[in-house]
């Protein structure tokens, strides 16, 4: 039998409900079985109403485990990834939201999947994320990261943004925009996808540039190389300041005339998933796609 090397774990839930709490539950008698050391994360131990084992915060959960192991949708894996990647811990994710599409485990598979990894019996995949940075008068204003995707969206005032786009230092265009979504391959099947951006394949070393609700038809999606360094300029003419999301995280102020810096973070996201993942079932499966007819 291979050892997975796996021997002390990460528990971290989303809380909405009974059945998320059951299934952590759940995990949590069968990784004893095994003589797996659990670690909780202190929300999800309050929710659990949870003292048998150790707690440590949100951050501080990578420090203590050798996987993290997420229960809860794709945007619970969103935000387990920004502190498992400090620390190279590798994410295995338990799907109890809605779509899924890094949440590859089903409840009713929990022992069955769990254990295959466990053995060692796993793929391993590295997704890479986005570092943003918002600056104004030559200063810092705030950064963060995105492994689905970067954000402008307008401000307290709901209407288009002027800015423009450049490309490695080069100039592209500019937009008379709601925003526009930067996604990594990732991100592609998120929002960008209601915006009418393309699907990327995880093993892409790409990007996707989607305009929100451009005034111009003529403005459409472009995908540029991965290692691309964009910096969007917003307008200084511009008459409220618009925002920028990371993820869906915290939403900060862009002044007119400050500008985003969107790079490729070094560190990558390991992402675990069981024998027989398949990417293409994924996106059948999710999106509806139609299955052979033979």
């Amino acid at each position: 039998m291979i050892n997975s090397g796996f021997n002390n774990i990460g528990l971290i839930g989303r809380y909405r409900g009974n059945f998320n709490l059951e299934t952590l539950e759940d995990i949590i008698h069968f990784l004893q079985s095994k003589k797996i050391n659990v670690i909780l994360e202190q929300e999800t131990a309050q929710a659990l109403n949870e003292t048998r084992f150790p707690i440590v915060s949100r951050d501080q959960l990578s420090l203590h485990s050798d996987l993290i192991i997420v229960v809860g949708g794709d945007g619970s894996l969103l935000g387990a990834a920004r502190f498992a990647i400090n620390h190279n811990v590798p994410v295995l994710g338990v799907n109890r939201g809605s779509l899924g599409f890094l949440t590859d485990i089903r409840p009713d598979e929990v022992k069955t999947r769990i254990g295959e990894v466990l053995k060692g019996h796993y793929t391993e995949e590295k997704r890479f994320l986005l570092t943003a940075s918002i600056h104004h008068d030559n200063q810092l204003i705030a950064h963060n990261d995105a492994l689905n995707d970067v954000v402008l969206m307008p401000g307290d005032i709901p209407h288009m943004i002027a800015f423009d786009v450049y490309i490695n230092e080069q100039f592209m265009c500019s937009h008379k925009a709601d925003g526009i979504i930067v996604a990594t391959p990732t991100g592609s099947t998120a929002y960008a996808l209601s915006g009418g951006g393309p699907i990327l394949h995880p093993q892409l070393d790409a990007l996707a540039l989607v305009p929100v609700f451009p005034h111009k038809l003529s403005s459409r999606p472009i995908v540029v190389n991965g290692d691309s360094v964009i910096k969007i300029i917003i307008n200084a003419h511009n008459e409220s300041a618009p925002r920028v999301s990371c993820d869906s995280q915290d939403r900060i102020s862009v002044p007119p005339g400050g500008h985003i810096r969107i790079v490729k973070k070094s560190q990558k996201l390991r992402l675990i998933h069981p024998i027989g993942y398949n990417y293409f079932e994924t996106l059948r499966s999710k999106l509806g796609w139609e299955t052979a007819l033979l």
